[in-house]
């Protein structure tokens, strides 16, 4: 018995010098989000981040929702019925800017950043056009991580956010050429279309991407004549199949372009923003080329605008003229119908809320998923954006660096 004991001892004191396993940790769970919704002051943006509906489901996953009164107005939702869907209702911004997740439309004011408590997180657009190097500053002095929500990517490597609001541009536009095409607005008097023995009206379109899909579509369906311009042929090809007819299609060739631009009626400006600024493919001669009171809408005016002559407006003053030709450039094309674009962006942000909430932080969020990590440009009082650092010669960090020193 004696031997037996000693051998078991031998054993397992052997045993003690070889690896052992440790215990995994168990993840807490889900936590409690505490979100709030401000009343959106920029003169004429009437988008909200969530819906009503969205609101209760949010209410009954366990999460506190505080909207700001009034904000759901622009947009057609009622105070009572964000308050029947469970959110608490508050009658100034600084008691919304107490939550820890702030939902915006429009980047935040200099205002709205001091009412924001340190290391919490604002979702909103970026807007890099009306941006300048102080709003960076400014959010880095809170700590805050700020998420704009256009660069957020899907897990397959699209944009949900920019591909919901440019169906919505895309399909928005060519209501707006018809306006200013009309008598009523002092256009060229023309329909925006074709009838029995009349040319149609000629739209050229700059981009290949959603907003060009769509724009395409309504003018083919008008029976607009099109022609479509950019220098990625895959987007082109890919423009073609989706639009399932032959349509006119070519790369941005200087004397190809110019001729067209000469014999259009509208010109759509859909370029897509490549390492962070947008290309400016029109020449300020080009516009000058053109024939009077054509209608120049630039969609990609947020990001700086392809057109040379372009500067910003609003739905209050949407239009101007240079070289006699109309210019219309409001960057928030998808507010005119605020209720679709409500919905549209409630239905993208709400997912990734309770994904949030699931993964127990914004912080575990943000580095167990690249998809939303390129979404980041400012955390706790770095900016991680490499092509805003580049704009406004700021230093940045890499966020991906912090996710190799924390594996």
């Amino acid at each position: 018995m004696s031997k037996y004991k000693s051998d078991v001892e031998a054993l397992a004191s052997k045993a003690s010098l070889y690896p052992q396993e440790s215990l995994l940790k168990v993840k807490s769970g889900r936590t409690s989000l505490y979100i709030g919704i401000p009343k959106e002051i920029t003169e004429l943006e009437n988008r909200i981040c969530l819906t009503p509906e969205a609101v209760a489901l949010l209410v009954n996953n366990g999460h506190e929702v505080v909207v700001e009164s009034k904000a759901g107005d622009p947009s057609k939702y009622t105070d009572k019925e964000f308050s029947d869907a469970g959110a608490k209702i508050v009658y100034t911004a600084k008691e919304v800017f107490d939550a820890d997740i702030i939902l915006k439309v429009e980047p935040p004011t200099q205002e709205e950043i001091d009412f924001l408590k340190p290391n919490k997180t604002i979702i909103s657009a970026l807007q890099t056009a009306k941006l300048g190097p102080e709003y960076i500053t400014s959010l880095n002095a809170k700590k805050a991580t700020g998420i704009a929500f256009e660069l957020i990517e899907d897990k397959v490597g699209g944009m949900p956010v920019v591909r919901a609001m440019s169906e919505i541009a895309g399909s928005t536009v060519m209501l707006i050429a018809a306006e200013y095409l009309n008598s009523v607005n002092n256009g060229k008097g023309i329909i925006l279309g074709g009838i029995t023995g009349v040319p149609p009206t000629k739209v050229v379109i700059l981009g290949a991407g959603t907003v060009a899909e769509y724009a395409a579509r309504t003018a083919l369906g008008l029976g607009a004549e099109i022609k479509i311009f950019d220098n990625q042929i895959y987007k082109l090809r890919r423009l073609k199949h989706a639009l399932g007819s032959t349509v006119y299609t070519s790369t941005i060739d200087t004397v190809t372009l110019r001729d067209a631009l000469k014999r259009s009626d509208v010109v759509i400006g859909a370029m897509r923003a490549e390492k962070g600024r947008n290309k400016c493919v029109v020449t300020d001669e080009m516009v000058a080329s053109m024939k009077p009171n054509t209608v120049i809408i630039d969609v990609s005016i947020d990001q700086g605008g392809c057109f040379e002559t372009s500067h910003l407006t609003n739905h209050k003053n949407p239009v101007y003229k240079k070289y006699d030709v109309i210019h219309y450039c409001v960057p928030n094309i998808a507010s005119r119908v605020a209720r679709t674009a409500t919905t549209a962006l409630s239905n993208i942000l709400t997912p990734i809320l309770i994904q949030i909430a699931e993964a127990g932080s914004i912080d575990e969020m943000i580095f167990s998923n690249k998809w939303l990590l390129r979404g980041v440009y400012t955390y706790k009082g770095s900016l991680t954006n490499i092509h805003l650092a580049r704009k406004f010669n700021m230093k940045h960090k890499d966020l991906n660096l912090l996710i190799a020193a924390r594996n």
